[in-house]
Formats: C-alpha cells, sequence, structure tokens
C-alpha cells in the first residue's frame, strides 16, 4: 500500500502542525513518530488518551506508520464508559503526555509518553488495506458505546474523495478547534491535512478571537460544527476583522450536524463567503459534500462522494433511510458480530439511520434521525429540522428544537423547545405556532412549546434530544 503521508515519509521541513507556539514540521513530527512507532510496534493495539495538544498528532501518526490500531479516548469520558471501552478494546498500551494524569480505569495498562522529538529515520513499511487504523467508540440509542473498526481503506478513500470535492492541496492551512478524539476533529482535521502535505492549526480550544488571528495570517480553511458557527453568525455583523478573515478563506466547512439557515445568511451576507456542508458518520466517514467550486446550498450536504454509492430504502412522500456503500465504511464494530450483521442489509448496504430526500439533480437534504428526527403525525412524515429553521427565524429565539411525542389522536404531536433570545419575555406558545404554520403548513405546527434556558448538547455540539425526554 502506498504510504498514508507522503511528506511524513519523505521528512520535509515544511510546518505540519501548530499548536499556538508549538509547531513541528514534517521532519520533526517523521523523527518523533518513527521513534515512538519504534516502542509500540507489536503491541496489538494502543489507547490515545486524545487531548488537544500536539502529542496527540504524533501518537497517532505513530500508532498509523507502526500498523497498530489506536483506540482514541475523550478526556471527558466518565468512568464507567471509559472503564468499558478500555475492557471492550483491550489496549496493552496507553499513550499520554508527560503531564496527563490519568484515570484508574487506564491504571492495568503500560503508559508511554508522547514525544515531541525523536531521530529520523527510515520508516516501516505500512500494511495492506484493511488492516484496522483506528478504533472509534460511537454511542449508541441503547446500550454502552460500540467500537467501529476504521481500517486505512477507509481513510484514505475519504480523504481522497475530499481532495476532488474540495480542491484540497498541500498550499491549504487548515484551522479547526475540534476535539481529537472523534472523527471530524481528528481524521478530517489532522489526518487530512497530513495525507495532503498540507499544515493544521488548532486552536486548542474554540474561539472567535483564535479563528479571526488565524484566518488572518495565512490560514485558507476553517472546519468547525454548527454550534461554532453559531457563534461566528453572532459576532459577524459587529466585528470588521472577523469578517474580513471569513471572508478571505478559500473554504469554510460545517459538519456533525445540520447548520441553520439563519446562520448560513448572516454569514453569506456580511462576508459574500457561503458555508459549505458534509455528511458522514463514524462507521462510514464521509459520504457527501457540498463542492468547493459548485456553491453552497443551504439546507443539503451537497451529492455523493467519488466511490460512494447511496440509495433511500422504504421511501415515502419523497423520504427515506440513506443506507450506503463503498471504501469509506467500517470494518464492523469490535467484538459485536450480531451489530454488525445488524446494520447492514441482506444486500451489503449500511444502514445509517438517517432520513433524507435528494433532489432533481443529486443533492441530498437530510430530515434528521429516523428515532428522533422523523415526526409521524395526523398521517404525515415530518422532519424536525424544517421546523428548526422556520422557528429560528422568529426574532425571539435564540435556539430550537423540535421532537416528537405520543398523542393518542395524531400519533405523535409536534414538541418545540425553545431557549428564548430574552429569557425574562419569551415569546407565547400560540405566537411561534402561527409563525410555523404561517411558513411551512398548518399540520406542521408545534403543538407543545417548552422553555429552557439552554439545549443538552454532546462534546461535538450535537443537540441530544433524547435528554430532552429524559
Amino acid at each position: 500500500m502506498s504510504p498514508l503521508f507522503p511528506s511524513l515519509s519523505a521528512a520535509e521541513p515544511r510546518e505540519a502542525v501548530r499548536f499556538g507556539d508549538q509547531v513541528l514540521t514534517y521532519a520533526e513530527l517523521a523523527g518523533a513518530a518513527g521513534s515512538l512507532a519504534s516502542r509500540i510496534a507489536g503491541a496489538g493495539r494502543v489507547a490515545l488518551w486524545a487531548t488537544p495538544t500536539p502529542r496527540t498528532v504524533v501518537g497517532v501518526v505513530a500508532a498509523l506508520v507502526a500498523g497498530v490500531p489506536v483506540v482514541p479516548l475523550n478526556p471527558k469520558t466518565g468512568e464507567r464508559e471509559l472503564a468499558h471501552i478500555v475492557g471492550d478494546s483491550e489496549p496493552s498500551v496507553v499513550l499520554a503526555s508527560p503531564d496527563d494524569r490519568l484515570p484508574a480505569a487506564l491504571d492495568g495498562l503500560t503508559r508511554i509518553d508522547v514525544p515531541l522529538s525523536g531521530t529520523a529515520g527510515e520508516l516501516p513499511a505500512e500494511p495492506g488495506d484493511e488492516t484496522p487504523a483506528l478504533i472509534v467508540y460511537t454511542s449508541g440509542t441503547t446500550g454502552p458505546p460500540k467500537g467501529a473498526v476504521l481500517p486505512r481503506r477507509a481513510i484514505a478513500a475519504t480523504l481522497d474523495a475530499l481532495r476532488e470535492a474540495w480542491d484540497w492541496t498541500a498550499d491549504d492551512v487548515l484551522v479547526h478547534g475540534l476535539p481529537l478524539f472523534h472523527v471530524h476533529g481528528l481524521i478530517l482535521g489532522v489526518l487530512g491535512p497530513l495525507r495532503r502535505g498540507g499544515s493544521v492549526r488548532h486552536l486548542g480550544r474554540f474561539s472567535v478571537e483564535g479563528v479571526t488571528r488565524e484566518l488572518s495570517t495565512g490560514a485558507t480553511m476553517l472546519f468547525g460544527v454548527p454550534t461554532m458557527y453559531h457563534r461566528i453568525a453572532e459576532a459577524v455583523d459587529d466585528d470588521r476583522e472577523l469578517t474580513r478573515a471569513l471572508a478571505g478563506a478559500r473554504l469554510l466547512v460545517s459538519g456533525s450536524a445540520a447548520l441553520t439557515a439563519p446562520d448560513h445568511r448572516r454569514i453569506t451576507r456580511a462576508t459574500g463567503r457561503a458555508v459549505i456542508e458534509r455528511y458522514g458518520m463514524t462507521e462510514t466517514l464521509m459520504l457527501c459534500a457540498e463542492r468547493a467550486d459548485g456553491g453552497a446550498r443551504p439546507g443539503t450536504v451537497g451529492a455523493p462522494l467519488p466511490g460512494v454509492g447511496l440509495r433511500l430504502a422504504d421511501e415515502a412522500d419523497g423520504i427515506g433511510e440513506i443506507q450506503v456503500r463503498g471504501p469509506n465504511l467500517f470494518s464492523g464494530y469490535l467484538n459485536r458480530p450480531d451489530a454488525s450483521a445488524a446494520a447492514f442489509t441482506d444486500d451489503g448496504w449500511f444502514r445509517t439511520g438517517d432520513m433524507a430526500s435528494v433532489d432533481a439533480d443529486g443533492q441530498v437534504r437530510i430530515v434528521g434521525r429516523k428515532a428522533t428526527d422523523l415526526i409521524k403525525s395526523g398521517g404525515y412524515k415530518i422532519g424536525a429540522g424544517e421546523i428548526e429553521n422556520v422557528l429560528l427565524d422568529h426574532p425571539g429565539v435564540r435556539e430550537a428544537a423540535v421532537t416528537g411525542e405520543p398523542d393518542a389522536d395524531l400519533g405523535e404531536r409536534i414538541v418545540a423547545w425553545i431557549v428564548p433570545s430574552d429569557p425574562q419575555s419569551p415569546p407565547h406558545a400560540a405566537e411561534l405556532s402561527d409563525h410555523v404554520a404561517a411558513q411551512l403548513a398548518p399540520h406542521k405546527r408545534p403543538r407543545v412549546v417548552r422553555y429552557l434556558a439552554e439545549l443538552p448538547r454532546n462534546d461535538m455540539g450535537k443537540i441530544m434530544k433524547r435528554a430532552l425526554h429524559a
């Protein structure tokens, strides 16, 4: 197999990664990762305490160079969940920074502190395409998290397909502040630039000021989640430096959840630069993306990437479950042959659990999760996302989520969860209901409105709708 990171093999003196004032060139990364790779070769599996630091980059690259599957660990994971992940994946080694204080669940593992330097030598030959590269744990709707086994083949296929869609080259400098234990921040946000031979600047912690600084000093691309772009949208009208920085970027990409139409409009109106979206999940990596040369289409996630097969199953009213196949898919769930088999149809398509429609020109519009975002009310299939966008257009609404709950007459009734712009004077429920009915249709009006101080979100900024009904 060709190397995942050709520029690493060449040990070039160009900048590879930057975290604040900590910078590693490709030569320095090759030396540190090569040195660590020799220590963990043959380790079976290694865990990685995935803090937003350059040592996390060295650790994951070293594991990939050594051909050892790596399990990224979220440092905020609770004791019970962490114990499950460690017990399920059975790593023999944990990679960490020297100053990391590791929890008791990792006490039985051999600890290796990740170096930031080393002697650059010839890197080992890389293993075959199907060799597991990462095991990323993803929370399901029931039971403990499952480990999705991502082979080297899937990582290369996804990153190369995005190269074509986004004209991604070695000249690009990516800035982001995403966590490094997840597909978005780690695979797209770190391994993506390294595969292209470009560079990544990680903010450590997302801030509008950090985005402004990096995009004003050479960065060409920004990756973020809707929560981050919402903060940008709230600031962009009054922050001229931010506006200029965004306008000068080559590409602004949002993912992990849908970016709301109001935030799309505010950013585009202020900067002249549209945010493009992409769609994927842990088990599939990237499936769809809007193209750099195709113009953003708010409400869509673009067309399927090269090599990705996509179909809608059990389609009705133009909406069906997305099912996919292609080289970007995972190998299965670790130690879960039952769950792995259930995830695929008899003819080999992966069931995403996401509902969508496809426009006449092939653009995919995500309705939401089959379990939480598709509401069946009064005989209609209703997508929560379109109602949320209309609610967000109301000046009295800062944040909104829409769910369904059982109703004896309608089957399900529509419930709106609202974070008001002014907590002291929230908009009346009837006003919001009428607002939706006037913009969409009477059967899409919320029957119940509930007010919150904030919406429950996970580390990637996704709204946890199941928690709303807990």
